[in-house]
C-alpha cells in the first residue's frame, strides 16, 4: 500500500492528526528560528532537555524525541543541508534527511507523519528544486512501512505551489 500525500497550508504545530511531526532542525538540536523554533516553543521545555541528551545530529540524519505539549506522540528532528550553490551534494543530503525522517518515524510506529519543507527557509535551498526531491523521497521511503499518510505543512503560497506541482509528478498525487 502506498502512503497518501496531503498538502496543507499553515502551521505544522497545529496538526492534531499526525503521530510524528518532523522538525527541520539545526545540527545541535537545541532549537533555532523558523519551524524549529515554532516546534520547540509549542512542544515545551522538556523537548529542549530531551534534545540535549541526543548529542546533536548530522546533516541528512534524523533522531526522535517525545512531543511534549504537541498532539503528536513524537518529534523527529532532521537536519537538512544549507544550500551552497548545488555543487556540495545538497540534493543527496536533502533526500537523506527526508528518507531518514520516514525511517525514524516508522520505527516509532507512526502512521501519519507531518513534514515542513526542509532546508527551504533560512538554509536557502530553492523550493522548486527541493519539492520534487521531498515528494519522491518520502513516497518511496514510506513504501513497505506502516505509514499511511504524509502530511506536508507549507507555510506560504509559493512553497505550497511548488509542492502541489511536485505532487503531480510520477509517484506523487495531490491530497
Amino acid at each position: 500500500m502506498s502512503a497518501k500525500l496531503t498538502l496543507l497550508r499553515g502551521d505544522i504545530t497545529t496538526d492534531d492528526r499526525a503521530d510524528a511531526i518532523i522538525n527541520a532542525a539545526n545540527s545541535s538540536l537545541m532549537g533555532g528560528g523558523g519551524v524549529d523554533g515554532a516546534i520547540h516553543r509549542a512542544a515545551g521545555r522538556e523537548i529542549l532537555e530531551e534534545c540535549g541528551r541526543l548529542g546533536g545530529c548530522a546533516t541528512g540524519d534524523a533522531k526522535a524525541t517525545g512531543a511534549g505539549r504537541l498532539a503528536a506522540r513524537h518529534i523527529v528532528h532532521t537536519v537538512g543541508p544549507v544550500w551552497r550553490g548545488g555543487d556540495h551534494a545538497e540534493e543527496d543530503q536533502l533526500a537523506s534527511a527526508y528518507r531518514r525522517s520516514i525511517e525514524v518515524a516508522a520505527e516509532c510506529g507512526a502512521r501519519r507523519v507531518a513534514f515542513p519543507s526542509v532546508s527551504t527557509g533560512v538554509y536557502g535551498f530553492p523550493v522548486r528544486l527541493a519539492a520534487p526531491i521531498a515528494v519522491r523521497t518520502v513516497l518511496a521511503a514510506a513504501a513497505g512501512t506502516p505509514i499511511e499518510e504524509i502530511r506536508f505543512w507549507l507555510f506560504d503560497d509559493a512553497t505550497y505551489a511548488a509542492f502541489a506541482d511536485a505532487a503531480r509528478l510520477p509517484g506523487g498525487r495531490p491530497g
